[in-house]
């Protein structure tokens, strides 16, 4: 795909659309290069928390649906960071570190015009779920999710 190419997959709510997600969640960046680096160094260095603490949980026998959900979100955080370390390097626009993360799924759900009565934005254009994201966001969320609603007694004991 090139980018901003987009694939209607189901209808025109369920999209397959290519963009490169130079920051953090929604595209944010800060400091340039170094920033750049400064983010791909604490990527890494999160994940290899999060590993730790997967395999801590697995030797203190916690729920298989709590490992799980760690699991995902390192499996999530390691996609980020493989895309973002070498991602660049690959295709030749940037040296290692300085990648951007390949973003693809984008479910434009509704879409219309603010009515005019609204304040300050009435009449203007609007994108229900405009985030385009990719498996590793999605990962992400869902493992921190499942952890927040099913597992949080067993997070207070880590």
């Amino acid at each position: 795909m090139y980018y901003g190419q987009e694939i209607h997959v189901i209808g025109n709510w369920f999209l397959l659309h290519f963009t490169e997600n130079n920051g953090i969640a929604f595209g944010i960046q800060f400091g340039g290069v170094s920033g750049k680096i400064a983010l791909t160094i604490f990527r890494i260095i999160a994940a290899g928390a999060i590993f730790y603490l997967l395999l801590r949980t697995i030797r203190l026998n916690y729920p298989n649906g709590f490992n799980a959900s760690m699991g995902m979100i390192f499996a999530g955080a390691t996609g980020n960071i493989i895309d973002s370390i070498f991602y660049g390097k690959i295709f030749g626009y940037a040296p290692f570190f300085q990648g951007r993360v390949v973003d693809m799924f984008y479910f434009p759900i509704i879409q219309g015009h603010y009515p005019q009565w609204v304040p300050f934005i009435g009449g203007n254009y609007f994108i229900f779920f405009r985030p385009v994201f990719n498996l590793s966001d999605a990962f992400i969320t869902i493992g921190v999710l499942s952890l927040l609603i099913f597992y949080t007694r067993w997070l207070k004991k880590l």
